[in-house]
């Protein structure tokens, strides 16, 4: 039986958050990468899983870009770590979004879960599943010059 770190009462499992990682993939000429899920929650949202054991966040978020459009990208940075428990509807997640640029932006391919893939103008995106507009809002005012991007970890991806 295990001891809660905060009461010292005993517990028999810890309930965390699920790690995940989510992707901005920018072009100035045409915008972020949305994929359209083929799982539920359906909709449009940006490229993102979960993180697997022994994988680092930007791992992850390299990987989830290449599984689901086919790209391979270079982070440019954490834009933000996002924790709400109801952001996501079918159990709380604990997501770190990085910004990211494409190689090469005609590979763009939906894979994976990914039934589309495709660059949407920053502009126009809303409606996302999970608390992507959220995200999304938060990227215009980096774009803005108004929130930084945070360096990654350790500089291994």
């Amino acid at each position: 039986m295990k001891k809660c770190p905060h009461c010292g009462g005993d517990i028999s499992k810890y309930d965390n958050p699920f790690p995940t990682a989510d992707i901005l993939i920018y072009s100035k000429e045409k915008g972020l990468v949305l994929v359209e899920r083929r799982n539920p929650p359906h909709g449009l949202a940006l490229p993102g899983g979960f993180i697997e054991t022994g994988e680092s966040a930007e791992h992850a978020a390299m990987r989830e870009a290449k599984e689901e459009t086919n790209l391979d990208v270079r982070l440019l940075g954490i834009l933000g770590v996002y924790s709400q428990p109801g952001r996501d509807p079918r159990f709380h997640t604990l997501t770190t979004a990085f910004v990211a640029e494409a190689a090469d932006e005609a590979a763009l391919q939906a894979g994976d879960d990914a039934g589309r893939a495709a660059f949407h103008p920053v502009g126009s995106i809303r409606g996302l599943c999970f608390d992507h507009d959220l995200v999304v809002g938060h990227f215009r005012d980096w774009l803005a010059g108004k929130r930084p991007l945070l360096p990654c970890g350790s500089g291994e991806a």
